[in-house]
C-alpha cells in the first residue's frame, strides 16, 4: 500500500458517474471500515446506514430539496450512500453491551481486566454525561474518527467519495426514525466512481505548509 500516493490521490467528488454499481465484495469493504474504526475507550457510539438501492439514495436524497438541493445528485448518482449517526447518550445499558461483546470476543484474560476496563470508560463516558454535559458531541467526535477513516479505507479501494453536511438533518433523523432509536445524523459520505467532467478531479491538492500546521519540539 502506498498511503502518500492515496492520500493525494484522493478528493472531495462533485460529480459521480451514475448507475454504476459497486460489486459485493466492495460493500462489504465499506462495512468492514465501518466496524473497525477506533473510538475512544472503544466506546462506539455510532451508528450507520448504508443505501445502495435507488430507493434508499431517494429516501435520503429527500433531505437534499431547497437550500441543501445542490447536494441531491452527489446522492442519487453515487454507487453508495453512508449516514454517519451518534448516540444520544451512552448509558450503563450501552456500555455493557459493549463490554460483553468485548469479553465474547477474548479481550479479558481474567474477570478483574473486564472490571478494569467498564470502570476505566465509565470514568471517561461519564465525565461526558454529568459533568461536562456534552455526552452527544463527544459522541460525534467518534463518530467523526469513523468518518475521516472510512474516507481513506474508501480512497484505498480505489473508490471515490465526498462527505456532507449539506442536508436537513431533522428530515433525515424523521425519515429513518434515528430519534426513536436513540441516534441523530450528523453527516453523509457518498461513495462511487467520479464522472470524467468533474472539476475538482484535475485540480491541485492544495493544503497549508508543514511549516505552518507542524511544530516540531
Amino acid at each position: 500500500m502506498d498511503l502518500l500516493k492515496t492520500l493525494n490521490r484522493r478528493f472531495s467528488t462533485k460529480e459521480f458517474i451514475p448507475n454504476r454499481e459497486l460489486t459485493a465484495e466492495q460493500v462489504d469493504m465499506l462495512e468492514n471500515l465501518l466496524q473497525l474504526s477506533p473510538s475512544s475507550t472503544n466506546a462506539q457510539p455510532w451508528h450507520f446506514i448504508l443505501a445502495t438501492t435507488k430507493e434508499g439514495k431517494e429516501r435520503i436524497a429527500k433531505s437534499a430539496e431547497g437550500t441543501y438541493k445542490f447536494n441531491k445528485s452527489k446522492v442519487l448518482d453515487a454507487s453508495a450512500v453512508v449516514i454517519f449517526c451518534g448516540r444520544h447518550d451512552v448509558d450503563e445499558t450501552f456500555l455493557l453491551e459493549v463490554l460483553e461483546k468485548e469479553d465474547k470476543d477474548g479481550r479479558f484474560a481474567e474477570e478483574q481486566f473486564k472490571k478494569d476496563m467498564h470502570a476505566g470508560r465509565s470514568f471517561f463516558v461519564n465525565k461526558h454525561r454529568y459533568e461536562l454535559k456534552d455526552i452527544e458531541h463527544w459522541a460525534e467526535k467518534q463518530v467523526y474518527l469513523n468518518l475521516g477513516q472510512f474516507l481513506l479505507g474508501a480512497a484505498e479501494l480505489g473508490l471515490d467519495t465526498i462527505p456532507m453536511e449539506g442536508f436537513d438533518f431533522n428530515i433525515i433523523d424523521e425519515e429513518f426514525k434515528l430519534r426513536e432509536k436513540g441516534f441523530t445524523s450528523c453527516a453523509v459520505v457518498s461513495v462511487g466512481y467520479h464522472d470524467p467532467k468533474d472539476f475538482n478531479a484535475d485540480l491541485p491538492k492544495s493544503r497549508l505548509s508543514k511549516e505552518t500546521i507542524i511544530e516540531r519540539i
